[in-house]
């Protein structure tokens, strides 16, 4: 397994665990975070292995978002052109953007566990993952206008599918925390346990859940999911025909059959 800065990466029971590794930074994203998580997501996109992805974060807090050092550090790069200051910032933006496009491309579920703070551009890593859980000391805030910015590495793209239109403006507009329970109310999280180990025996439950059924199944759920954000009924239903054409001579479809009606476990190949 290849060794991180700002990562620690470990693959048990067709699960691959990412966790953000620099609690005595409450796991702000400085840049090494930026790189590594693509390198991560590619290695988990090419290793059949992994079937399912659990984010979290070490120590009290999931992370308190981007590094400031990392932000001072490209304020010291501009100059006095407007314009190549500007060509500099959307070249930056759209690089942070890929960082967690990366994310939300993987063609395995991502699952969030999130404890303690989870904060401006954690906020845009949650919003890329597949679904959310969280402890019941977990804090949310999309602190960006705090800062005099607008969000822009995800969350005020994703956040409107996953909260609604109108709850996503109050909180981007006013930055507020959103305590857990509030959370699960408004659907930004799935549950909520207790505390953190809790949390992460919870969510590991559910990915193993995951990692057991077809991969060739999940996989194809996951794309017919992302592809009808953006699409309409008709074109789904006509890329799901496409799609289920090839996928369902799988060796998958067979063995399912086999084991429902025989009442047993199936146990599918990478």
């Amino acid at each position: 397994m290849t060794e991180y800065t700002a990562f620690k990466v470990e693959l048990t029971d067709n699960i691959a665990h990412v966790q953000i590794n620099r609690p005595e930074k409450i796991n702000a994203m400085n840049a090494a975070f930026w790189s590594e998580i693509i390198d991560i997501f590619r290695w988990i996109d090419d290793t059949d292995a992994v079937r399912a992805v659990v984010i979290s974060g070490a120590g009290k807090h999931f992370s308190s978002g981007i590094d400031l050092m990392m932000l001072a550090s490209l304020a010291g790069q501009m100059g006095k052109d407007v314009g190549r200051n500007a060509r500099l910032l959307r070249s930056t933006i759209l690089r942070l953007q890929g960082s967690f496009n990366a994310v939300d491309n993987c063609r395995k579920p991502v699952l969030a566990a999130i404890q303690g703070y989870c904060i401006g551009g954690a906020i845009d890593l949650v919003s890329a993952c597949d679904m959310r859980y969280c402890a019941r000391d977990a804090q949310f805030s999309i602190k960006e206008i705090d800062m005099g910015m607008a969000a822009d590495v995800g969350t005020l793209q994703r956040l409107p599918r996953i909260i609604g239109d109108g709850i996503l403006r109050e909180l981007a507009y006013t930055g507020r925390t959103v305590q857990a329970e509030e959370a699960l109310r408004i659907g930004l999280v799935n549950r909520v346990y207790d505390d953190s180990a809790a949390l992460l025996d919870g969510v590991f439950a559910i990915a193993r859940e995951i990692a057991a059924k077809s991969p060739v199944a999940v996989a194809g759920t996951k794309q017919m999911l992302s592809y009808m954000r953006d699409h309409r009924i008709d074109d789904g239903l006509e890329y799901i025909a496409t799609w289920n054409a090839a996928m369902l001579q799988s060796e998958d479809l067979r063995v399912a059959v086999a084991a429902h009606m025989s009442k047993q476990q199936p146990t599918f190949a990478d």
